[in-house]
């Protein structure tokens, strides 16, 4: 059996190829998916497919509605997200795609530091599981596997 995970979280360090690393030492089955990566990209996806535009507020418009559209095919052909809340950047787009999943009926799992116990409190509740640590995620997946 082979599971795709789709990986939500910020995009500012290697967190998702530490968690593939993870995976596949413990030789887990699994195929990851996530948001654009490529931050430049991403903000640039809009004008590039369809062209200038007028100021800043339609140029970030164009670009969310293709960076939504790309996240809802993934999310929707994942079997399990992985939302990582850090505490150095600002977490709008993890919980949105958290709140997403959720309302997608898919299976979620919530990394998360002790200090955001707080405010993440209504999202954990909703979510299946929610943990503080990488490794702990991957044990919740590897259960699957036994």
């Amino acid at each position: 059996m082979e599971l795709t995970v789709y990986l939500a979280g910020q995009i500012h360090d290697d967190w998702r190829d530490e968690f593939s690393k993870k995976a596949k030492e413990k030789n887990l089955s699994l195929v990851f998916v996530g948001p654009q990566t490529n931050h430049e990209r991403s903000d640039q996806i809009g004008e590039e497919i369809l062209g200038k535009q007028p100021g800043d507020l339609y140029k970030d418009d164009a670009a969310s509605d293709i960076n939504n559209f790309r996240t809802q095919v993934l999310m929707q052909k994942a079997d399990i997200v992985i939302a990582l809340f850090g505490e150095k950047y600002k977490q709008w787009n993890t919980a949105m795609d958290a709140s997403t999943a959720i309302a997608m009926d898919k299976p979620v799992i919530i990394i998360r530091p002790e200090s955001l116990v707080h405010p993440l409190k209504e999202l954990s509740n909703k979510a299946n599981v929610t943990v503080e640590t990488l490794d702990q995620a991957l044990n919740v997946i590897s259960y699957i596997f036994e």
